[in-house]
């Protein structure tokens, strides 16, 4: 038996995007992201629609570690709420969980929470490094990427 202790770290952040829930929950699927965040990559392994919806399955590459490949699974899929897990065999194992509030008709808080629980060494590596510093970073990104796309129609480049 292996003396491996698993970690685990749970990141939440609160997104103001300037758009009604039912404008934005549409981008939160694997293949409409690419629209609105610079570098997103994913491979749709099963989607009867071809889009985000519940049991889609795609696959994605872990941009620390190019050979990581992670697997994705809708696991919910309702209006304005969607959940992933998220497999990354012998490094981690994740959850996101998205909630979009309206704030008003033209603003929506996106609720998000990550969850990582590492499946060996190298995952507890990351989520030693996976810093409250470096995912608001990453999530203040995401935010400015999406309000920017909703506003001009583009992909904000420079990241």
């Amino acid at each position: 038996m292996s003396n491996f202790e698993a970690k685990r770290v749970t990141r939440t952040y609160a997104q103001k995007i300037l758009a009604s829930p039912e404008r934005v929950f549409p981008l939160l699927c694997p293949v409409r992201e690419k629209e609105w965040l610079e570098g997103w990559s994913a491979e749709m392994v099963y989607s009867l629609s071809g889009f985000a919806e519940d049991g889609c399955i795609f696959k994605t590459r872990r941009h620390i570690e190019a050979e990581a490949e992670d697997i994705w699974v809708i696991t919910r899929h309702e209006p304005l709420s969607v959940e992933f897990a998220i497999v990354t065999p012998g490094f981690l194992v994740g959850q996101l969980r998205i909630r979009l509030e309206a704030i008003s008709d033209l603003a929506t808080t996106s609720h998000i929470v990550y969850t990582f629980t590492s499946l060996g060494e190298k995952g507890n590596v990351f989520i030693d490094g996976f810093t409250e510093e470096e995912f608001n970073r990453r999530m203040q990104w995401w935010e400015k990427s999406m309000n920017h796309f909703l506003q001009t129609g583009e992909l904000l480049k420079g990241h």
